[in-house]
């Protein structure tokens, strides 16, 4: 059994209550796979990433297993802005949906979901699922600057570091895992940030080799990352250089390139 996201955001939990930590979020017209039924919970996978939790039940749109290999075969489209507005002619209704989000089978700027007929405001608030360059994804990321940081969000009302590392390479085609220390296994190995180009990621952890968090270069000096709300501050092969204090905050890891 299947189901498919139709709210802009569901929070996916780590138990089944609402007062269990939220460690990620679905977005719009993603799909996942019902794997538990718990009460008023559904145990799901991201079809996207493989990420596993619990979601509420009322929140997840259920689809025949038929529906689901057919949007397999269908053209999709991920949002482009880190806010789109979508308006329903029908009803006289609009959402409000994140970057990121999944658009199946656009049809110029409409597309259908669970049987009513969508448009999107902006025509080019989408991008068509090919590979972008970096300057593209340097540029998406930047539309997240400040960014309030929320464990286990993935919108520019709240973020943590590796989902904003996912939104932003998966709005430019990439699909990445979603923890940093899931992504840190992707892309080929930089062995110096001298050596580091715009777009690499960087990854920061423990002296014992966990790796805690991630941020995407600018340069071999600058990096954008989420620690409290997304912003760019100083980076040197010891880690990074708040831009409040002076001083280190993160320790420098391992740097990763994902665009070959």
């Amino acid at each position: 059994m299947y189901g498919l996201i139709t709210h802009p955001l569901v929070p996916l939990r780590a138990g089944n209550s609402e007062r269990s930590e939220m460690i990620s979020q679905l977005l719009f017209g993603e799909y996942v796979k019902i794997l538990e039924k718990h009460e008023k919970w559904l145990y799901v996978e991201n079809i996207t990433d493989g990420y596993t939790g619990w979601a509420d039940i009322k929140m997840i749109n259920p689809v025949t297993d038929s529906v689901f290999q057919k949007s397999r075969q269908q053209k999709t489209n991920r949002l482009l802005h880190p806010y789109n507005i979508i308006y329903n002619t029908k009803t006289n209704q609009s959402k409000l949906l994140p970057g990121g989000s999944v658009i199946h089978d656009l049809n110029g700027d409409e597309f259908s979901v669970d049987g009513e007929i969508w448009s999107l405001i902006e025509p080019d608030s989408f991008v068509c699922g090919k590979f972008v360059d970096v300057h593209r994804i340097l540029e998406t990321a930047k539309q997240y600057l400040n960014a309030p940081y929320l464990w286990g969000g993935k919108s520019v009302l709240g973020i943590d570091c590796s989902g904003l590392v996912q939104v932003v390479y998966s709005i430019g085609g990439y699909m990445l895992p979603r923890d940093a220390s899931q992504q840190v296994v992707q892309g080929e190995l930089v062995d110096f940030l001298s050596e580091s180009m715009p777009g690499d990621l960087a990854f920061f952890g423990s002296e014992e080799g966990d790796i805690t968090h991630v941020g995407i270069l600018i340069d071999n000096a600058s990096i954008i990352h989420a620690s409290g709300w997304v912003k760019i501050e100083n980076i040197d092969s010891q880690g990074i250089i708040s831009s409040k204090t002076g001083e280190y905050t993160h320790q420098l890891r391992v740097i990763k390139r994902i665009i070959l």
